[in-house]
């Protein structure tokens, strides 16, 4: 019990499930962590190493993300033990299994994440009916195979780079995570003009300073290879990516790739956040006092659950891509001018933001987790 009280503050987390089914394999943890503002969505994530305290700290980012995006939901996450690569028919049944053990949590609606795509939303909605990121057919907007969180990263990327009175034609792009979120962020920001010049998956890392093609590194990806064997350009090791010049860095993979120790090292003018948490309190300090602009995760990568609620509430696609461009653009303007008014790191300012709004919305509600 005092495990789970670890986690609590005065914003949540409202409840925390444990799913576990020995028969199946199965093992998982749901946090649902505020939800004062409406119904929480958040991404079912599927990795071998998540534990409870990482599906915390996601289903909190997920609550500060929904309400610095003005949205009528609130925040959660949940995980599931396993390698995403599975065989697929018992990775459909291990996702089925998790939905079916959560059909009682009202309050959380699935979506996509890292090792989930829309394929496993089908079989979620296909099971209790509440999922978000569906495929086409199923009439949802499959926000993954579009790019929308990629697309919302091309916004924020692009008035940070005009806050710093940098072109984005001709602008060098590093992307950690060349994955769903990295791959189409830079498609979109290389179709304007950026310069792809480094790029890295779980598997390796490459360089090259003329730029990379976008479409050759993808292909490799749908190949079942690594961006670090791509033949043209030159391999190097993930941890050498901060060291590769350039005017942006998106980390669009796993939390903590920037920490204190590696934050001194890194050659950009700025980081857009493509992943959840990939940087340290730590880091970002280190980043701010180097005068690197860091525009935060909740704030960068917001397009995903942007056009995820759109898709709830019954929007279009073409709706949900402008209100993606829209609320993206006006909170990284209104983030990166109050922490320069301030004098403070960007995610102080951007927590200002969110946390105002959680709190407006907790006071109007009798009891915020019911």
């Amino acid at each position: 019990m005092q495990e789970a009280f670890r986690f609590a503050d005065d914003l949540g987390p409202a409840r925390i499930v444990h799913v576990h089914e020995p028969g199946l394999g199965l093992r998982g943890a749901l946090v649902v962590d505020n939800v004062a503002a409406g119904p929480a969505i958040g991404g079912l994530r599927m990795a071998p190493d998540v534990t409870t305290e990482e599906c915390f700290r996601l289903a909190r980012a997920m609550t500060l993300k929904n309400a610095a995006a003005g949205l009528a939901h609130g925040g959660g996450k949940s995980v599931l033990v396993g390698d995403p690569r599975m065989p697929r028919e018992r990775k459909e049944r291990l996702v089925r299994a998790m939905a079916c053990a959560l059909r009682g949590s009202q309050d959380y609606i699935f979506g996509p994440d890292m090792g989930t795509d829309e394929s496993c939303m089908a079989w979620v909605r296909d099971e209790i009916g509440r999922a978000v990121g569906l495929p086409a057919e199923l009439g949802g907007i499959p926000l993954d195979a579009l790019g929308a969180t990629g697309f919302g990263l091309l916004h924020a990327t692009e008035v940070t780079l005009r806050r710093l009175g940098l072109p984005l034609a001709g602008a060098r792009l590093v992307v950690q995570g060349f994955g769903a979120v990295g791959l189409h962020a830079a498609r979109f920001l290389v179709e304007r003009g950026a310069v792809l010049v480094a790029a890295s998956d779980s598997r390796g890392a490459i360089h090259d300073p003329q730029g990379l093609d976008v479409a050759a590194l993808a292909a490799e990806k749908r190949a079942g290879r690594s961006v670090g064997e791509h033949p043209k350009g030159r391999r190097i090791d993930a941890a050498a990516l901060v060291e590769v010049e350039c005017e942006v860095w998106i980390p669009a993979a796993r939390p903590d790739v920037l920490q204190e120790e590696n934050a001194g090292r890194l050659r950009a003018r700025a980081v857009v956040c493509g992943a959840n948490l990939p940087t340290t309190e730590a880091a970002e300090r280190v980043l701010h006092q180097r005068g690197v602009v860091c525009v935060p995760d909740f704030i960068a990568n917001a397009g995903g659950v942007i056009c995820a609620a759109m898709e709830y509430h019954g929007a279009t696609r073409t709706a949900a891509f402008q209100a993606i461009e829209e609320r993206v653009r006006d909170n990284v303007e209104q983030v990166l001018g109050d922490a320069q008014r301030a004098g403070v790191p960007p995610r102080r300012a951007a927590l200002d933001l969110a946390l105002g709004r959680v709190r407006r919305a907790m006071s109007l509600r009798r009891w915020s987790i019911f």
